[in-house]
């Protein structure tokens, strides 16, 4: 084989393994959040705010790509169900952020050991210098997938 067939060939492994990594992280997180009673937004707002710290409303919308007036309403529902709460903001008394409740975060933490674990046992089959690649990689994705999501929300494309 050639190396542009090679070089064919693995790029269209990598495309479709690269879907198949996103339909089984959106069913993995799906089943997470129904465990807890919570949906798949706000699972993934709770672990901006885990990664992040605490955040505005404003800076929440700009993260998570939702409108400033659903992220009002999913900060209503994580509120009510105790996972995070409303507090000042540390240098400006007139606004406040979204901050997560240790104490209710701790709760989840039994659902991702399984999967840790997993990950953990993954690891172990790759040498430091091909992590850094992987990670290199899932760097370079993220970044662009962040700006294609940009760019569809800044065009109302749809």
């Amino acid at each position: 084989m050639s190396e542009d067939a090679r070089r064919a060939a693995v790029l269209e492994e990598l495309n479709r393994t690269g879907r198949e990594t996103s339909a089984v992280t959106v069913m993995f997180h799906s089943a997470v959040a129904e465990r807890r009673g919570l949906g798949a937004t706000e699972t993934k707002t709770i672990d901006l705010l885990l990664r992040h710290g605490p955040l505005t409303a404003k800076e929440l919308a700009q993260h998570s790509g939702l409108a400033p007036a659903s992220v009002t309403g999913l900060v209503d529902r994580l509120e009510r169900k105790g996972y995070v709460r409303r507090a000042e903001h540390p240098t400006d008394k007139r606004r406040v952020v979204i901050e997560v409740r240790p104490e209710k975060i701790r709760e989840l933490e039994p659902v991702y050991e399984d999967w840790a674990r997993e990950v953990a046992e993954l690891c172990g089959e790759f040498t430091t210098e091909e992590l850094e690649t992987v990670i290199r990689f899932l760097h370079g994705s993220n970044t662009r997938q962040r700006r294609a999501a940009a760019r569809l929300t800044a065009s109302g494309q749809g």
